[in-house]
């Protein structure tokens, strides 16, 4: 690491410690007050948005954007009349049909932005939002070499919090027992909860790690951490360091949730929905009685599959929908239609859906997502996300309708990337592997081998199939192979890797590949994929 990037995050790690005092004590907001400020961040939309396109582009000479406007010659005036004239959906649906796009692999740095005869170079800071302080940076999975890089943001957890506090509200969480089993850092998703729910006054009990943090294995995280739980805890408001609970321990966690409920209080826990399937499973083998527990998971679709299992335990999940680099994107509905309805939170973002064809003509409602507040730590301007899914506007009664949040999204699922137990690999990690690293190894060529993403009783599976064209192998060598390439790009692949490794989530088996009605043979192959 360059020693400008090592000031930089040890500047980053020292604001998080500093700053979080006067974040942790601030008054806790009410439901009522939450919501008054959601709403009012809501009529606000279009002011706070024209804002940040002002500041975090058209006065940013670094703006990976500002080239797409000036090729489609779209001035900030230009801009603020089709806010005005078409409101803020209306004015990206015409940035789009413009050229104003990016797409997942562009954001992520992995090519460059190309339009013609216009090339915008990409890396992984190309997109930082220049505007909120930096508290602390973390790296998500799915990028080339050293990750994608973002940025907790304080005051953006601030925010978030609003929502948290309307959320424990509308399903009765308040003085329930809370945990979470999250990976520890550089994943962030654990690390984010429990400084939301500190800040809300109702710091969480435990915090089961599906990954281990230690000084000897990463010294960076795992003294921020410990500095983090340090700070908290003489602020009142302790957040607890990770214990590592690998997936295969999930009865640990089951164990907890059954002496909660033994003691008359069922608990709330937040994590992946495989993860929440798993710690069922265990407690159902193991006669432990988890009844009323309420699962918010994240990281992966809340299939009907994992559904019905959480349901047969007798408890209760409710999902959000997230991106790392942005954080949560839609809230569990309090009154849905189906197990995974979330309302779009467009005080936050701005949601379009476009047709993207896939290869062999297969053509999927893509999302596309905006970034409005100054505080995400990413500018995101029409950036496809690799996903699709049923966009509505239902008008179901629970809070976020009443507060005008109408826009909901179900079956969310992805066409660039694998998600099971909420570990992101996306098509370029695996075209590598498919394309380079397993023909070079072990035969054969990219046509021979494909990743397949399935479900099974409720639990993810990733297989990779072998064709039979490919010579003698010992298929325990090809999945170790697999596991091995992925850890190595960079920590945070390490950690998507050892989950994997730890759930026996991949397997290897042969048989031929699936091929498209073209003829065509994808790396990756979703084998779940719901139509639309």
């Amino acid at each position: 690491m360059a020693w400008r990037s090592i000031v930089d995050e040890s500047l980053m790690g020292a604001r998080m410690v500093t700053g979080l005092p006067g974040f942790l004590r601030q008054p806790q907001p009410d439901v009522a007050t939450s919501r008054a400020e959601l709403e009012q961040a809501l009529r606000d939309r279009s002011r706070v948005f024209l804002e940040l396109v002002r500041r975090g582009i058209y006065e940013y000479p670094a703006s990976p954007y500002l080239p797409l406007l000036r090729e489609a010659r779209i001035s900030y005036d230009s801009c603020a009349a089709l806010v005005r004239d078409h409101g803020i959906e209306g004015a990206l649906e015409r940035l789009y049909d413009a050229g104003v796009h990016v797409t997942l692999d562009e954001f992520k740095g992995r090519r460059p932005i190309e339009r013609g005869r216009l090339t915008v170079p990409t890396g992984s800071r190309t997109f930082d939002n220049p505007l909120p302080a930096k508290h602390f940076a973390a790296r998500t999975g799915g990028s080339r070499s050293s990750g994608s890089r973002f940025i907790i943001d304080l005051e953006l957890l601030a925010h978030d919090a609003l929502y948290d506090r309307l959320f424990i509200d509308m399903f009765a969480l308040a003085g329930r027992p809370g945990a979470l089993w999250h990976p520890a850092p550089p994943g962030a998703a654990g690390f984010k909860w429990a400084l939301r729910f500190a800040r809300l006054g109702l710091p969480v009990a435990r915090w089961f790690s599906q990954t281990p943090l230690t000084v000897r294995t990463d010294v960076k995280n795992a003294t921020l951490i410990q500095a983090v739980s340090l700070v908290s805890t003489l602020a009142g408001r302790r957040i607890p360091q990770p214990e590592h609970v690998p997936l295969g321990d999930a009865i640990r966690v089951a164990t907890w949730l059954a002496d909660c409920r033994a003691r008359g209080t069922p608990a709330w826990m937040s994590t992946t929905a495989s993860s929440a399937v798993r710690v069922c499973l265990a407690a159902r083998d193991r006669g432990l009685d988890i009844r009323g527990t309420f699962f918010r998971a994240s990281g992966e679709p809340l299939s009907p599959g994992k559904a019905h299992v959480i349901a047969s335990a007798g408890c209760e999940a409710r999902c959000h929908y997230a991106m790392a680099e942005v954080g949560r994107i839609g809230f569990a509905c309090g009154r849905p239609s189906t197990h995974d309805d979330v309302h779009v939170m467009t005080p936050k973002v701005a949601l379009l859906q476009r047709s993207i064809e896939l290869a062999g003509g297969i053509q999927v409602p893509g999302l596309v997502l905006t970034t409005l507040l100054w505080t995400v730590p990413k500018v995101m301007l029409n950036v496809e996300l690799g996903d699709y899914a049923v966009k509505t506007t239902r008008r179901c009664g629970c809070v976020w309708d009443a507060m005008g949040l109408v826009e909901q999204l179900h079956t969310i699922r992805s066409y660039e990337k694998l998600t099971s137990e909420g570990m992101h690999f996306t098509g370029a990690d695996l075209i590598t592997l498919v394309d380079e690293v397993l023909p070079a190894r072990f035969g054969g060529d990219a046509t021979d081998y494909q990743f397949i993403e399935e479900e099974c009783n409720g639990l993810p599976l990733v297989s990779l199939v072998v064709s039979d064209r490919v010579g003698g192998i010992d298929l325990g060598e090809v999945r170790a192979a697999v596991l091995d390439s992925l850890a190595s790009r960079d920590g945070a692949h390490r950690m998507m890797a050892t989950i994997w490794r730890d759930g026996g989530t991949l397997r290897v088996t042969r048989r031929e590949p699936y091929a498209t009605k073209a003829g065509k043979i994808l790396a990756l192959h979703v084998a779940r994929q719901a139509a639309l």
